[in-house]
């Protein structure tokens, strides 16, 4: 914006905008103005009427004795600083169409809406939704990126321990995630690679770190097991005092950590140097392969030790491998690969379209507005859209909110 003028005729030009603040003060902190000749340095606030700055008691507030600049719709008052001089004001209905802020006005009239723009939104573009909700996607994983980066510093950049661990918090689902994390942090995978040709020791690894074997419980498998444990336990010097207990409740029974834990047992028995074969598979499909694994044969018939139950083969399904590799995988693929500086964005791209949304109410009500979630990468979109962007109210940054306001 060009021939900024304040309201006595000042010249303006911002030098720098400064930093946007979401919380309480000034809405920019150190910004540089250049006014005339005199170069300014400190924070700028925004209303629609100057008069908003005595409605909100700012006058009473020294943290706003250090603004610089007022931005207005509407000037109908002067304002001024505890030492009685005044603030500058540049208006903004002298540089801007006015439909643009009644369109403004409209996205943020919010009276009981799910999001600002629900009325709207099925107004946007295909072109302008989809480059954005792709955006959106990427913007996740770098989000998820970030926690494996501190998982990499922790383990010195060991790509096999880190993925043991995503995998792990990943097989214990929401409700024992971060159960079967600290499960997988109070084991050195030296231990995971020492035990894992043999199954009894590696679920026996497992469950005896996530307590399952403490009670004396007289039935042949879990004793085989605790007697396996009992060896590493000593041989290892394991400890497992910090493991977040598990829990059951609610959980659907092909989601105990019991039949989660076996699974896992068996996909790292089954699969060394699982890390590499990871990174060179491509495909969705691959994938299913990869992890096409069951649990040992004792939980065929039961879902808990104590209990038998109705024999059905417990083959991790293609919806939990869905989970997976939206959760752990392509992550770990966009980590790694930022890492080496390799570009991966059409793969991951082709792997998150080739997997079926994911059903939610956040995916639910967005399909409601407009049926739009038609694969896992947009309903990744749109979780990332609901949550850092219509619920902290951030439409002049969203390609919807800005399409709307500039129709």
């Amino acid at each position: 914006m060009h021939d900024l003028k304040t309201t006595d005729n000042g010249e303006v030009a911002v030098v720098h905008s400064g930093q946007h603040n979401l919380n309480s003060g000034p809405d920019f902190f150190n910004a540089q103005v250049k006014i005339d000749d005199q170069l300014w340095a400190g924070n700028v606030e925004i209303h629609i009427k100057s008069s908003d700055w005595f409605l909100h008691n700012h006058e009473q507030d020294p943290t706003y004795d250090n603004v610089i600049l007022h931005v207005v719709w509407e000037h109908d008052t002067d304002v001024f600083r505890s030492n009685n001089t005044t603030i500058p004001t540049v208006v903004l209905k002298d540089y801007i169409d006015e439909s643009l802020f009644q369109n403004y006005l409209k996205l943020f009239s919010k009276k009981d809406k799910w999001i600002n723009c629900e009325n709207d939104f099925n107004t946007i573009d295909d072109f302008t939704l989809n480059h954005w909700l792709e955006r959106l996607y990427f913007e996740r994983l770098e989000r998820k990126a970030n926690a494996i980066s501190e998982l990499l510093k922790a383990s010195k950049n060991n790509w096999e321990t880190v993925l043991f661990k995503m995998l792990t918090k990943n097989f214990g689902l929401k409700v024992n995630g971060e159960a079967f994390l600290s499960l997988a942090e109070s084991v050195d995978f030296s231990v995971i690679r020492k035990t894992q040709n043999d199954r009894i020791s590696l679920e026996a690894l497992f469950m005896g770190q996530a307590g399952l074997l403490e009670r004396d419980i007289d039935i042949g498998y879990h004793q085989e097991l605790d007697k396996a444990y009992g060896f590493l336990k000593q041989k290892f010097q394991l400890d497992n005092s910090y493991v977040v207990p598990l829990q059951f409740f609610r959980l659907r029974p092909s989601n105990f950590p019991t039949i989660r834990l076996s699974q896992l047992a068996s996909l790292y028995h089954e699969h060394q140097n699982l890390f590499s074969k990871i990174i060179a598979i491509n495909s969705v499909e691959d994938f299913y392969k990869l992890f096409h694994v069951s649990t040992a044969p004792f939980w065929k018939t039961h879902y808990t030790f104590e209990k038998e139950s109705k024999a059905t083969e417990k083959i991790i399904t293609k919806a939990f491998v869905d989970l997976l590799i939206m959760n752990t995988i392509l992550p770990i693929k966009f980590c790694y690969a930022h890492q080496k500086g390799a570009r991966v964005h059409d793969e991951l791209l082709n792997m998150a379209h080739a997997i079926a949304s994911e059903k939610n109410t956040i995916v639910d009500a967005f399909n409601r507005l407009q049926k739009i979630s038609n694969s896992a990468l947009i309903s990744q979109a749109l979780i990332q859209l609901k949550s850092e962007y219509c619920d902290k109210n951030k439409c002049l940054q969203c390609a919807v909110g800005n399409a709307l306001i500039h129709k």
